[in-house]
């Protein structure tokens, strides 16, 4: 269909509040809904959940407030009579959706084009055995799997694989039922659960320890392709994506790495034959270059919203686009207005998602993080350098923390366990073990995280360390004014020592805390007096802009953040 027969086009919301679903695929439906509305053609939304930004006023032409399940879409095409349909920025429920809605006739009934990646393309991602077979055609390695209907099958599986193996039900939301398992008692409870969720369920030899790597790659369907993003999970293979911190650009790749999954994510989404926007997840030895694909994702997912965020290269919004028919070579830079979208950001920043629990409201709850999302939001903070940024994520994510350093007593037990087995508090455990002495390899040894962010966070702790034991500011009067001991700041034990801290994340408070003035004044009280201090030295931060491209269009972009240089 040509793009200008297109007059009416649905758009599959995510689905009521739920882990997996809602709130994190707002932001691709919105911006696929503005791509829509510039256009000129009426979006219809089917989305039960009121508390997001694309049901608001005026973003859709018309909303259907009801679920999002093949039963009542069925019944708003009978209504609306749309030309298209938007599959891919609904998260699973929408793609599991579209896909049952494609099985059963429903779009062919009633003439309604899927726009973007084709259902086959969704099918072959989606179903474990036809995507493992699709990636054998072009020689590209995967994780070895077994699909099964049944415990019995399960069991098989698992003794011919060899344990320790991972169970994940197909189709499901947030790793919904997923877990590893070492053992045969372990391997049928976890299949049990399992099967509650899906009728089918995967038994992979587990890679637990690789590392984690995704791209955000983007395909027309003049096959043009730029992969706009790559992001490095701070925690190993094991622990769901949901659950890590991730970093983009990746940190530890060596350029070889980067540009041999570069190169395969873009062979991948070719071969496949998807048209907007995807992500492909790997898992890679730390040890070589051996990989495995992990899995693909036709679809916009939480990865690619911290992407759009992070580069200011709106994806969704392209994304739509080119399901209208659009090559990558036909839009522009919606920030600039002048420059192609046919091109790939360049980061000279670091961007940190942080997850973010509730479980405290709950008791009884296991606090252990695996494969299995348990994290209900997330943060992402902006910096110069990891240390920056970590530590700016930190104080947002609603812990009570002031970074990865100087927060309140934390009391952990067993700090051996608790680094092996990981929780919702494990970045500030590693924060304990690197204070009472832990090396940088023992805490690489328990928890198998890369020993590049463990130097960084190290690092923080020297400074600390640094700041504590530094005699001339314990001695420097909260009452005098900076003018009175200009001397004693500028000196190169103060002034180079302050400013590494404000490089590096520290707020103000940790500061005082970390010198002491905490405990001769109130504690707002000592992040101001640091403050007074610093202005004095001029150390200040500057504004930034994350899309450079879009620099002579300050106006233009909120794509803005702080940071000291």
């Amino acid at each position: 269909m040509d793009r200008k027969e297109i007059k009416t086009v649905l758009l599959l919301g995510s689905g009521a509040l739920k882990i997996g679903q809602a709130g994190e695929f707002d932001y691709s439906g919105a911006q696929a809904l503005k791509a829509l509305k510039e256009e000129g053609i009426h979006s219809v939304l089917i989305n039960p959940n009121i508390a997001t930004v694309q049901t608001s006023k005026d973003v859709a032409d018309t909303v259907y407030f009801q679920p999002v399940t093949p039963e009542f879409v069925e019944r708003v095409i009978e209504k609306e009579r749309p030309d298209g349909i938007l599959l891919s920025f609904g998260g699973q429920t929408a793609l599991n959706c579209g896909v049952e809605l494609y099985e059963k006739g429903v779009l062919e009934k009633y003439g309604v084009e899927v726009l973007g990646t084709p259902v086959q393309a969704i099918i072959d991602t989606e179903d474990r055995d036809l995507f493992v077979k699709r990636l054998d055609e072009i020689g590209v390695k995967t994780i070895k799997s077994e699909a099964c209907n049944t415990i019995e099958e399960v069991q098989k599986a698992a003794h011919e694989l060899g344990f320790p193996v991972i169970l994940r039900a197909a189709y499901a939301l947030g790793g919904l039922g997923s877990g590893f398992c070492d053992n045969d008692e372990q391997l049928l409870a976890q299949a049990e659960e399992a099967f509650s969720f899906s009728p089918q369920v995967l038994v992979e030899k587990s890679l637990k320890g690789w590392k984690e790597i995704e791209y955000e790659v983007v395909r027309d369907r003049f096959d043009n392709c730029i992969t706009v993003c790559n992001m490095e999970n701070f925690d190993p293979l094991g622990i769901h994506t949901g659950e890590s911190i991730v970093v983009a650009p990746s940190q530890t790749l060596s350029n070889s790495e980067y540009h041999k999954l570069r190169a395969l994510a873009i062979k991948i989404i070719r071969h496949i034959g998807i048209v907007g926007e995807c992500n492909v997840q790997y898992a890679l030895d730390p040890n070589s270059e051996d990989y495995r694909v992990i899995e693909v994702n036709a679809r916009l997912s939480r990865s690619s919203a911290l992407a759009s965020k992070a580069t200011g290269y709106p994806l969704a919004f392209v994304a739509a686009k080119l399901g209208l028919g659009y090559g990558l070579f036909d839009l522009k830079n919606s920030v600039t207005k002048t420059t192609s979208a046919f091109f790939e950001p360049a980061l000279d920043y670091v961007v940190v998602k942080i997850p973010r629990w509730d479980l405290t409201k709950f008791h009884g709850v296991k606090r252990e993080l695996g494969s299995s999302m348990k994290s209900v939001g997330e943060v992402m903070a902006i910096g110069r350098t990891f240390e920056e940024a970590l530590q700016k994520g930190l104080r947002m994510i609603g812990q009570g923390m002031h970074g990865f350093v100087e927060n309140h007593e934390i009391k952990i037990p067993d700090i051996e366990k608790s680094l092996h087995e990981p929780t919702d508090m494990r970045i500030f455990v590693v924060s304990k073990a690197l204070k009472i002495g832990y090396t940088v390899e023992q805490i690489h040894q328990l928890t198998m995280i890369d020993r590049w962010f463990l130097e960084k966070l190290k690092h923080i702790v020297d400074i600390d360390q640094q700041l504590k034991e530094n005699a001339l500011l314990s001695e420097v009067s909260e009452y005098m004014e900076p003018s009175e001991f200009m001397e004693y700041l500028r000196s190169p034990e103060i002034f180079p020592l302050l400013r590494a801290a404000k490089i590096y994340g520290f707020s103000d408070f940790q500061i005082g805390r970390a010198i002491g003035l905490e405990n001769r004044m109130k504690m707002a009280e000592a992040g101001l007096t640091v403050r007074k201090w610093r202005k004095a030295l001029g150390i200040v931060p500057t504004v930034n802009q994350i899309d450079t491209l879009a620099a002579e269009y300050p106006a233009q972009t909120n794509y803005l953040y702080l940071s000291y240089q």
